[in-house]
């Protein structure tokens, strides 16, 4: 688990989140995981944007192979798959409410916002609404936190383990 300050972004990071998003990051606290060539894969995310606006998706994925992937998964009917095990599974109801849990105790380290109070990510903590939300936290986090975002990873087609970064001099 997380719960801890993530080292704030460089301008370099925020150079290749602008190019992974396609527009300037909003509201960066720090990186929260990283390909393995270094770029950023999940940017932790205020709480409450610049602007105010209330911004529930602490853990946002930017890597374009990675939600490339959850895209295609979801697409699959993936998700369907997903909440249909989750509804019968009381052990994975069980894990996936921690994950839920920890995510708020993850981003309630950097501000409560009231308007946004017990709403985590992705559907948690009782149903499987995006697994781009699930699978970055499930890259923040580490394995076995998100046990949902944790089998939409090893179902994907990409890997934090090799990179497939396109931006030039990224090691990709």
């Amino acid at each position: 688990m997380t719960s801890k300050p993530f080292p704030p972004a460089s301008e370099a990071d925020l150079a290749v989140l602008r190019e992974q998003l396609g527009r300037p990051a909003r509201g960066v606290v720090g990186i929260a995981a990283r390909c393995v060539c270094g770029n950023p894969t999940v940017v932790a995310t205020a709480p409450r944007l610049p602007d105010g606006t209330p911004f529930p998706t602490f853990y946002y994925l930017t890597h374009p192979a990675a939600t490339a992937a959850m895209s295609v998964l979801e697409a699959d009917l993936v998700m369907r798959e997903l909440n249909d095990e989750l509804a019968a599974d009381e052990d994975l109801q069980a894990a996936y409410a921690r994950a839920h849990e920890a995510y708020l105790a993850d981003r309630a380290a950097y501000g409560e916002v009231e308007e946004i109070a017990g709403i985590s990510a992705g559907g948690m903590p009782t149903r499987v609404k995006c697994l781009h939300a699930l699978a970055g936290h499930a890259l923040a986090a580490g394995p076995g936190v998100n046990p949902i975002g944790d089998r939409a990873l090893e179902r994907s087609t990409w890997s934090p383990q090799r990179c497939v970064c396109t931006q030039p001099g990224t090691g990709g």
